[in-house]
């Protein structure tokens, strides 16, 4: 071989090395690889579970229709179990040892915080986490929510009971950093009114809450109204020991825990229970989202098994791909977060806007009871 031969030889093979270096993680020719840490095993287990479904379901019709420019989408979810320093152990997993594109639907504020270090470190977007919680709502470059703010909803709660004339409500939250931001979350639209928090029902150990002790605390103020912001479990065994000790008012929770699986929980104890939701009922198939969640879950699980968690989901996968969509066929992280930053999307019948200062996409909010047949009315 010839010098000259030699020397493009060297230049066309160091192109092709720089050419693989700079292809962006999480992206091969055929692939778009996405990452989620999220409890598939244990006491929120059937939350984690719906919020994987809801983005597979939309992936796989993705998929099915040939992809994002030609890229299959991936969903690598590793469990945590609800714990949050496997939470932490698995986004460092998936960031710097798996190299995701992006993060999607993590389960709680509690789970995702620990994310974002590794999330700013790496410059990886992280999109719609299950959390409408203050410190996941205040602007941060990488974290796109789809879904309305806790305090939303907290808010929409005391405006409805109040019209009505109410005046005592308490409070069940866990005793932390993200619990207490919703007990401020109901105290602002209280005070708007003149009222206080009758009582507080604070969890000190999420794993293990005394609830026996807390339904007791909470009785004494004789609320006419409680609203919860605890998971499903912790919910359920509330609402369950209220109604054995006779605390006669109304139970109201917000959407942290999961409509379905709450009311799964609760069995024949859900009926009357009034829950917020951020999400239309996944049962109104007058909404253009719904109609084909529908269809896209009942392809995936074989069945209609239908949940405002896993429509919550599917909502957000749209949301990412449609940022795909627009950021090219060579999408990077960047470009990708810059066509999120304009994004002015209609789900079908769900708007979701960013702005390059504001990433929290949407404020809608329902209130729902459910009924005696453990159907949601709204």
């Amino acid at each position: 071989m010839s010098k000259a031969c030699r020397i493009a030889s060297l230049i066309a093979a160091a192109s092709l090395a720089l050419g693989a270096q700079a292809q962006p993680s999480g992206i091969t020719a055929n692939t778009i690889v996405i990452g989620q840490s999220a409890p598939l095993t244990g006491a929120n287990a059937e939350l984690g579970n719906e919020i994987r479904n809801g983005a597979l379901a939309y992936f796989r019709k993705v998929n099915d229709a040939g992809g994002v420019h030609g890229r299959k989408l991936e969903l690598v979810t590793l469990d945590d179990a609800n714990q949050v320093p496997r939470s932490e152990a698995n986004t460092k997993k998936l960031v710097e040892e798996q190299g995701v594109f992006a993060l999607f639907g993590y389960a709680s504020a509690t789970l995702s915080k620990p994310a974002l270090p590794i999330v700013e470190k790496n410059k990886v977007p992280f999109l719609s986490p299950f959390t409408g919680a203050d410190p996941m709502r205040a602007f941060n470059r990488y974290v796109y929510n789809t879904r309305a703010s806790y305090a939303d909803e907290l808010e929409r709660i005391v405006e409805h009971y109040t019209t009505f004339g109410t005046k005592r409500f308490a409070i069940v939250y866990y005793d932390d950093a993200v619990g207490k931001e919703n007990l401020a979350a109901v105290e602002r639209p209280l005070k708007k009114h003149d009222l206080t928090i009758t009582a507080l029902g604070a969890f000190k150990d999420r794993a293990t809450p005394d609830i026996e002790g807390t339904v007791k605390t909470v009785m004494k103020s004789e609320p006419e109204v409680v609203i919860m912001t605890t998971l499903y479990k912790a919910s359920s065994d509330f609402i369950k020991t209220s109604a054995k000790l006779g605390l006669n008012a109304q139970m109201v929770s917000n959407s942290f825990p999961g409509a379905t699986p709450l009311a799964k929980e609760l069995g024949s104890s859900a009926a009357g229970v009034v829950i917020s939701q951020v999400v239309p009922a996944p049962t109104n198939r007058t909404v253009p989202v719904v109609r084909e969640y529908q269809g896209a879950i009942e392809k995936l699980l074989g069945k209609k098994d239908f949940s405002f968690t896993s429509l919550e989901a599917y909502i957000g996968a749209k949301v990412l791909v449609e940022g795909l969509r627009r950021a090219g066929a060579n999408p990077t992280r960047e470009s990708f977060m810059n066509a999120l930053d304009k994004l002015d999307y209609d789900a079908g019948g769900y708007p979701v806007r960013f702005t390059p200062t504001n990433h929290n996409g949407s404020n809608f909010v329902e209130i729902t009871v459910v009924g005696a047949n453990m159907r949601f009315n709204y």
